[in-house]
């Protein structure tokens, strides 16, 4: 069921309980994560935090824990599939699901009893009617041929027929319903795709009591951008939420402006910014941003000889010399500094890259440390599923979320140093990729499959980095490619998961169109051409269109699913 009033039917009646709180993997759920944390602060609430990446983690850590506890928060997990189906919980276990994968579930939308869903109404969820899926059993009354002993044996035979012909029309209705049902949950739960980001919808809640801080805000403007770098919204939907988080922080600014609350020098500031859609530009240097930015390496074609010469064809039209571009951003001359984001924007015009500046914000620590959004959640995200040896998942998880704070600002600029090994990896696959062909045409959509041995395959292990590579990827090659059908198509990815056991994590990625509006409908074709070959799959991923898969079954399943598509 829905909650309507966040602060009375979820906060207040959490407020006296101890909480269990399980949180996804991903960027957003982590800052949901910082913001509700900072809220039960304030109030003494009790928690236990639980990372889970995968049903698997959640249903071991749900069996651990679930004697203890009677309400359970899941952050990012547990929207889309039948939750109670999955967990087998008490009765009187109670879960608030704030979760940005759509379609909803239509079981977790329709149980008023067990499930509260922490999800904005106003996301076009098109939930099916409860009539139309949901129907009480009807007790199908055989009723037997009471003989009166005075009534003719014709009209016994009369109302026998009458009562076969009333069974056979509620069997055909009830096929004809079923029937209707069948259609109506594959038209809605066909696509995969992302709603309002949870570090919002939490925000909203702080923001509902008056507990709203710069800091939870900040995270917010974090979890918004981390959907908006993995291409999990549309640009619209993008902008539409840029607008509101814009508005709550010029209202921040403005009540920091008063005199008796006048912020000291050092302090947390928070701006809207209309800035290059260069990755980790100001802590890199310019020339790598340029080179490391799927925007920019996809529409200069970096892999190439020619594309080299374009990009020094575009700094020589800027007016930067080589000399500046290729030291730190940090040392470049102020007065090519000052009014660097015009000239970049102004040749990026006549190059065809129209879109080279974004709606983003940035945070100053005082004077020294300045990072826009897109620069924490690649640094976070990096922090999360860092490969190095001695970390384990939990311990990674902990890392990124230290991350997020103020007073960890050593975390975030590791975090930095990872994240440009992680862009710097994922240019050079990415152009060995497509300099070998590796993305080949298997008639309904392209595959690529990453062998073992590739360099730096261990940081492509991890779905979100998985994802990136694959999404930057698809862009890459609708570049590069003259044929004009194989730029309408989605991708299929596979890359190697574990040598020991075999197996591989096999990736959808929807077409790369203008108009694209991030729907996926590789979770159910992966479902059916699993089930159609027997292949050894596991669904374990909370985005459905992510699985892992027996490396032997890797041909037929592959066969089935251009059947599938075809």
């Amino acid at each position: 069921m829905f909650v309507s009033d966040l602060r009375k039917e979820f906060y207040e009646v959490v407020q006296s309980q101890r909480v269990l709180l399980f949180v996804a993997s991903d960027v957003d759920a982590l800052c949901a994560c910082k913001i509700l944390q900072a809220l039960f602060q304030c109030d003494h609430v009790q928690y236990t935090l639980v990372p889970v990446s995968g049903w698997q983690e959640l249903e071991t850590a749900f069996l651990e824990h679930k004697e203890q506890f009677r309400y359970f928060i899941l952050i990012n997990c547990g929207a889309n599939v039948d939750l109670l189906d999955i967990l087998q919980p008490d009765e009187d276990a109670i879960f608030f699901v704030c979760d940005t994968h759509r379609p909803v579930n239509v079981v977790n939308v329709y149980n008023d009893a067990q499930i509260k869903l922490l999800i904005k109404q106003d996301d076009d969820l098109e939930v099916p009617a409860y009539d139309d899926i949901f129907r009480d059993e009807e007790d199908e009354e055989h009723s037997g041929s009471e003989s009166d002993n005075g009534s003719e044996p014709s009209e016994k035979r009369t109302r026998l027929e009458e009562e076969i012909v009333a069974q056979t029309m509620k069997r055909r209705q009830r096929r004809e319903w079923e029937a209707r049902r069948r259609d109506i949950l594959f038209d809605y739960e066909q696509y995969e795709y992302h709603g309002t980001s949870s570090a919002m919808v939490m925000f909203d809640l702080a923001w509902m009591m008056s507990k709203d801080l710069n800091d939870m805000l900040w995270w917010a403007i974090v979890g918004l951008t981390d959907q908006w770098v993995q291409d999990k919204i549309t640009q619209m939907k993008y902008v539409t939420d840029v607008g509101i988080l814009q508005r709550h922080v010029s209202r921040h600014n403005h009540r920091n402006e008063d005199e008796e609350n006048a912020l000291s020098v050092d302090c947390t500031r928070i701006s809207f910014e209309y800035d290059l859609r260069l990755a980790l530009y100001q802590h890199w240097s310019l020339h790598d941003s340029l080179c490391n930015t799927c925007y920019t390496a996809a529409r200069f074609k970096l892999w190439s000889v020619h594309g080299q010469k374009r990009l020094q064809e575009f700094l020589a039209d800027v007016g930067l010399p080589l000399k500046q571009v290729k030291q730190k951003f940090q040392s470049m001359d102020i007065s090519l500094k000052e009014n660097l984001r015009e000239m970049i924007e102004e040749s990026a015009n006549k190059f065809g890259m129209k879109d080279m500046r974004v709606q983003t914000f940035s945070i100053h620590f005082g004077f020294k440390h300045k990072f826009l959004a897109s620069d924490v959640v690649f640094a976070t995200m990096s922090l999360m599923e860092s490969p190095e040896k001695d970390g384990s998942g939990t311990d990674n998880f902990i890392q990124a979320l230290d991350s997020l704070s103020r007073s960890n600002l050593d975390k975030l600029y590791h975090g930095l140093e990872l994240a440009k090994k992680q862009l710097r990896a994922t240019q050079q696959t990415i152009a060995s990729c497509l300099c070998t062909n590796l993305v080949i045409s298997q008639g309904p959509f392209l595959y690529c499959s990453l062998m073992e041995g590739t360099p730096d395959i261990v940081l492509f292990s991890k779905p979100a980095s998985l994802s990136l590579l694959s999404r930057h990827l698809l862009k890459s090659f609708v570049f590069s490619t003259k044929n004009r059908r194989c730029k309408l198509l989605p991708l299929v990815m596979a890359a190697p998961l574990s040598v020991e056991q075999g197996t591989v994590t096999v990736m959808g990625i929807p077409p790369e169109t203008d108009s694209s509006d991030k729907k996926n409908f590789f979770g159910r074709a992966f479902e059916k051409a699993a089930e159609g070959t027997n292949s050894r799959t596991l669904h374990n991923h909370f985005d459905l269109s992510v699985i892992e898969l027996k490396a032997e079954d890797r041909s037929k399943f592959l066969d089935a699913l251009v059947s599938l598509l075809s």
